[in-house]
C-alpha cells in the first residue's frame, strides 16, 4: 500500500524524503510526490510512474525547506497521474494518506456546495479541503487537523503540514500503520520502521484512533476525544535492515536465493535439533484443550495456512477452519471456548485479516500471530506472537516469507501433535530432523536454476497455465498459479487434481500446459491418473516430482523437474522453491517489473 514519510528537521529535506521513500518502494506505487516549507510557503513536486521520475523533476525543480512530508501512492480512488498523485494541497494545507476515505463521498458533496473546488480524483482531497475550512473558519492548525479528523470514516494513515510553521507535521492513524521516529532535534513520521532505518531506531508506534502533533524536539499524541495518551518508546529493528539486491538482477530473486538460511532460522526458533524436541513456548492456550483451531489470512498466507490445516489435522489430530480473512470477518463464525484463532500475515498489518483478529478478541478466543514484521499491529494485538524471521521481503510477490511461514507452522503442529499425545517422543525426533533437513534440499532445488529457466522460457509463450496437485500439493497449485498471475501476467489457475474431470479438462488442448506438482507419496498413483487423462487430450505436462516419481512416470511430458527425495512433511517447503522459481523466470523472459507488478501492493492495509 502507499507510503509516508515526514521530516521535521535541521537541513534540506527534500533527498532524505526521496531516499526513505525508496524504501517504501516495496509497498507497491504507481505515483510519488513530496511537499516541503519554503520561505514560509508550501512547495511540492509529483511525478507518475516510479520514483526515478520524481528525481528528475527534483533534479529540474530543486526543493529546499527543512520540514516536509513524502508519498508513493498505489491507486484507490482515480487514475495513477500527476494531478492524482500526493502530497494533495488546500489553501495553506498540504496532506498525504494512505487508506479510504469511506464517507468521502459524503463530504465532497458537502464541501462543494460550501464553495470548494476539487482538481483530483482523490478521497484525500476531501481531507485536505476538511483542514482548510476549519482554518478558514478560524480554527488553529492543531484544533483544525482533529476536528477534520473527527469527520472521516473509513482506513487512513494521514500527515499533515500548514503553510507558515515550520514546525509542525500532525500525524494520524486509523488503521494502516505509522510509526514516529526520535531524533536529536529532529523528528519524523514514517510508514513503517525500515522508512525510518536511516534516521533512527527509537521508535513510537501510534495506536488506531492516534493523531499526533509532531515538533522538532517533542511529540504529544492524543486519542479522537482529544485526550494525551502515553505510547511505547522502543528500539527498532529496521536500522539493521539492508535493503539491497547485491549480485541479484531482481529482490524476488535475492530472496528465493536467501530461503535456505531463513528457514534455518526460522526452525531454530522453534525446534531443538540437538534435543529432537519442540521448543518449550508459552503460550496462551494449550494445544491439547483445544477442540479446533480457526485460521485467517490473505492471499500466499492463505495458502500458507490452507497447508497447514492439514499438518495441524494430520499429526496432531486438531481440527482446522482456514479462511480467506475477507470472508472470515463476515461470515459471523461461531467460537466456542475451546477454540483458537492462528492469523497469518507477512506484514503484520493485512487490514481483513486485522479485522479478523478483532472479531476473534471480542469472541474471547486467544489469539496467535504468524507475522514477519514483529512490530506489526497484528504482533502487538495478539496474545502470541509466532515471528517468522524471514528478514524483510521487498519484492511484492512472497517467496521467503512462504517457506518460512511453512517452517513455523509446520514447527506448531509438531508441538501440537507432541502436546495432544499423536505424536510420541521417537516420532518428533523423527519429524524434528525431517525439518532440519529442509534447508539442504532447499539449496539443492536452487541448483536447478538453469533448468527451470528453459522450461520457463516455453512457459513466457503461452496465455493460460494449469497447476494440479493433491494434498499438500493442492494449495501448492494453487501458489503456483498465483505467484504466475502476479509477476508475469499470465492467466493461471491452481486446482486440486482430482477436481481436473470436474470442469477443468474442457481447457485441455494441446496449448494448455499443465503442470504437476507430485512428489512420490501415497497418493502419486492418483495422480498420475490425471496426469494420463492430460496426455490423452493433447496437453503439455510439466512434471514436478522427485527421482522415485520420474521413474514411476511413463507419460512423455514438455519437461520434467526432478527434486531431490524429501520426506513426505517438508515437501511442501521444498517444493515451493521451483514453483516460485518458474514465476521468477517467465517473468524475466517477459520483461515484467518483476519486483513491484503492475496493480500490486505489498502490504494491503485497507479492505
Amino acid at each position: 500500500m502507499c507510503g509516508i514519510i515526514g521530516i521535521v528537521g535541521q537541513v534540506p529535506v527534500a533527498p532524505l524524503l526521496v531516499d526513505a521513500l525508496k524504501r517504501l518502494e516495496y509497498r507497491g506505487y504507481d505515483s510519488a510526490g513530496i511537499a516541503t516549507i519554503e520561505g514560509g510557503e508550501l512547495a511540492r513536486r509529483r511525478a507518475e510512474g516510479k520514483l526515478v521520475n520524481l528525481e528528475h523533476r527534483l533534479d529540474e525543480e530543486p526543493l529546499a525547506g527543512t520540514i516536509g512530508i513524502g508519498h508513493t501512492r498505489w491507486a484507490t480512488h482515480g487514475v495513477p497521474n500527476e494531478t492524482n498523485a500526493h502530497p494533495h494541497f488546500s489553501n495553506g494545507v498540504a496532506i498525504v494518506h494512505n487508506g479510504i476515505i469511506e464517507n468521502f463521498a459524503e463530504l465532497r458533496q458537502e464541501l462543494v456546495e460550501d464553495g470548494y473546488a476539487f482538481t483530483s480524483q482523490t478521497d484525500t482531497e476531501v481531507v485536505a479541503h476538511l483542514v482548510s475550512r476549519e482554518l478558514k473558519r478560524g480554527a488553529r492548525p492543531v484544533d483544525a487537523a482533529h476536528r477534520a479528523l473527527k469527520r472521516l470514516e473509513g482506513a487512513f494513515a494521514l500527515a499533515i503540514m500548514f503553510q507558515g510553521d515550520d514546525d509542525l507535521i500532525i500525524g494520524a492513524r486509523n488503521g494502516p500503520p505509522l510509526a514516529i521516529g526520535h531524533g536529536k532535534g529532529e523528528m519524523y513520521l514514517g510508514s513503517d520502521a525500515i522508512a525510518l532505518a536511516p534516521f533512527t531506531n527509537s521508535v513510537t508506534y501510534l495506536e488506531d484512533g492516534d493523531w499526533a502533533v509532531v515538533r522538532r524536539n517533542h511529540v504529544e499524541i492524543f486519542d479522537m476525544k482529544g485526550e494525551p495518551v502515553e505510547r511505547p518508546r522502543q528500539q527498532s529493528v529496521g536500522s539493521s535492515f539492508l535493503v539491497d539486491k547485491g549480485n541479484y538482477h531482481h529482490f524476488m530473486e535475492k530472496e528465493i536465493h536467501e530461503q535456505p538460511e531463513v528457514i534455518s532460522h526460522t526452525l531454530a526458533h522453534y525446534l531443538d535439533f540437538t534435543e529432537g524436541r519442540a521448543r518449550a513456548l508459552d503460550l496462551p492456550f494449550d494445544f491439547a484443550k483445544l477442540d479446533r483451531l480457526a485460521m485467517s489470512a490473505c492471499g500466499t498466507a492463505y495458502l500458507a495456512g490452507s497447508i497447514g490445516k492439514y499438518w495441524f489435522e494430520r499429526y496432531a489430530r486438531l481440527p482446522v477452519d482456514i479462511d480467506i480473512a475477507s470472508e472470515f470477518r463476515y461470515r459471523e463464525m461461531p467460537l466456542s471456548g475451546k477454540s483458537a484463532a492462528l492469523f497469518i500475515s507477512q506484514s503484520g498489518e493485512t487490514a481483513d485479516t486485522l479485522a479478523s483478529l478483532r472479531y476473534c478478541r471480542d469472541q474471547n478466543v486467544p489469539i496467535g500471530a504468524v507475522v514477519n514484521v514483529r512490530g506489526s499491529t497484528i504482533a502487538r494485538e495478539a496474545d502470541v506472537t509466532f515471528p517468522i524471521l524471514a528478514g524483510p521481503e521487498v519484492g511484492v510477490a512472497s517467496t521467503k516469507a512462504f517457506t518460512c511461514q511453512l517452517s513455523a507452522l509446520a514447527s506448531l503442529a509438531v508441538m501440537a501433535g507432541v502436546a495432544r499425545g499423536h505424536i510420541a517422543s521417537e516420532a518428533e525426533s523423527i519429524l524434528i530432523r525431517q525439518l532440519a533437513e529442509a534447508p539442504r534440499f532447499a539449496n539443492q532445488v536452487l541448483r536447478l536454476s538453469d533448468q527451470i529457466e528453459k522450461v520457463a522460457r516455453e512457459l513466457s509463450r503461452v496465455r493460460h497455465v494449469l497447476y494440479l496437485g493433491r494434498d499438500t500439493s493442492y494449495p501448492l497449485a494453487m501458489e503456483g498459479a498465483l505467484k504466475l498471475k502476479e509477476i508475469s501476467y499470465i492467466h493461471a489457475e491452481g486446482y486440486a487434481a482430482g477436481e481436473l474431470k470436474h470442469g477443468p479438462i474442457a481447457l485441455i488442448d494441446e496449448t494448455m500446459p499443465v503442470i504437476v506438482i507430485a512428489p512420490h507419496d501415497r497418493i502419486f498413483d492418483k495422480t498420475m491418473s490425471n496426469m494420463q487423462e492430460v496426455a490423452a487430450r493433447g496437453g503439455r505436462i510439466i512434471l514436478i516430482t522427485d527421482e522415485a516419481g520420474a521413474a514411476r512416470t511413463s507419460l512423455t511430458t514438455m519437461d520434467t523437474i526432478v527434486l531431490p527425495d524429501v520426506p513426505e512433511f517438508i515437501a511442501p517447503i521444498v517444493y515451493a522453491l521451483p514453483i516460485q522459481l518458474l514465476a521468477y523466470f517467465t517473468a524475466v523472459a517477459m520483461g515484467t517489473d518483476v519486483d513491484q507488478p503492475r496493480n500490486l501492493a505489498k502490504s494491503v492495509t485497507v479492505e
